[in-house]
């Protein structure tokens, strides 16, 4: 097949494949725990790929044209998000994924997690890479498993950009985590990119592409995280209490019937993001029990 021509120039045909579990990992991170305190935008990432693209393939950006996006992850049945009450946020996620074109493809998640989600996605992009002759095939992923699927891209001429985030922070319960692109795996790309660094680099500072790659109104276009509980009425045994301490992700409330101060976790929040919560604001909780005692879940601001 040859590859297609656009006044007398050579397009370059992108087809982007996302780790759905890992993206998510990435964009929480930003949201919670990074500067930025912001989502990453789906749409500002495809632009963010196709500028990269043209630099690396030295060529123009109007000649990079992304031809196929997919999306994989692992999926609790549909009683259990209801039961959860987790459906209207997935199916706002899946709004913003159809309106950037992503085709999604989902597996049911067992007891222990994502199975078979890395070979559905090596099998899938390798045989479109085939059947489409892409140029560029974009990997956002980390994990070495996906070595064995760039080795023979390599082997059909496609051209394979590794999309990568190296960064640590310390999560809800005081554990550091960590999160590192397989070196292999970048070794074997084309284009290799550790996307962490290219975000944080003092040179690109104000650069509208790196800008654009953050959601700037997280209420209308951010993609809610599916684990995120939907807003609904405050829960009849729902407590009073106040606010004392926000920190990277988790705080404190202190209960208005007086008592120790609570731990909260931004996954707890509901009808709100958490990055608007504010120190000393009231709100309403129901007190619980986590693994290093008692804590508080559903918490919610205090209408005006």
């Amino acid at each position: 097949m040859t590859r297609l021509e656009s006044n007398g120039s050579t397009l370059i045909r992108i087809g982007i494949f996302y780790d759905g579990n890992y993206f998510f990992h990435v964009s929480n991170y930003y949201l919670y725990h990074h500067a930025r305190r912001s989502r990453i935008s789906i749409n500002g990432l495809h632009q963010f790929i196709m500028t990269e693209t043209a630099r690396m393939e030295k060529t123009s950006a109007h000649l990079c044209r992304i031809v196929d996006t997919h999306y994989f992850r692992g999926r609790i049945s549909a009683h259990d998000a209801q039961a959860r009450d987790l459906l209207y946020r997935e199916r706002i996620f899946e709004d913003i994924l159809m309106r950037e074109n992503v085709i999604t493809h989902y597996l049911p998640l067992s007891p222990d997690g994502e199975k078979g989600i890395d070979v559905w996605l090596a099998l899938e992009s390798f045989e479109l890479a085939l059947h489409k002759n892409f140029d560029v095939l974009v990997l956002i992923a980390a994990d070495g498993d996906y070595l064995p699927l760039v080795r023979k891209l390599n082997t059909v001429g496609t051209r394979v950009m590794v999309l990568g985030w190296d960064f640590s922070f310390v999560d809800h319960i005081g554990n550091e985590r960590e999160t590192r692109t397989s070196q292999a795996l970048l070794e074997s790309a084309t284009y290799p990119i550790i996307m962490s660094t290219v975000i944080d680099s003092p040179a690109r500072r104000n650069d509208p592409v790196i800008e654009n790659l953050f959601v700037k109104d997280r209420n209308k276009n951010t993609p809610f995280e599916p684990d995120e509980p939907e807003p609904d009425a405050v829960d009849s045994e729902a407590l009073f209490g106040t606010i004392v301490t926000l920190r990277e992700g988790y705080g404190f409330i202190h209960p208005g019937n007086g008592g120790d101060n609570l731990f909260f976790y931004y996954g707890d929040i509901v009808g709100c993001d958490f990055n608007d919560l504010k120190e000393n604001e009231q709100i309403t909780f129901v007190q619980s029990e986590n693994e290093r005692g008692p804590c508080a879940k559903n918490v919610k601001r205090v209408a005006d």
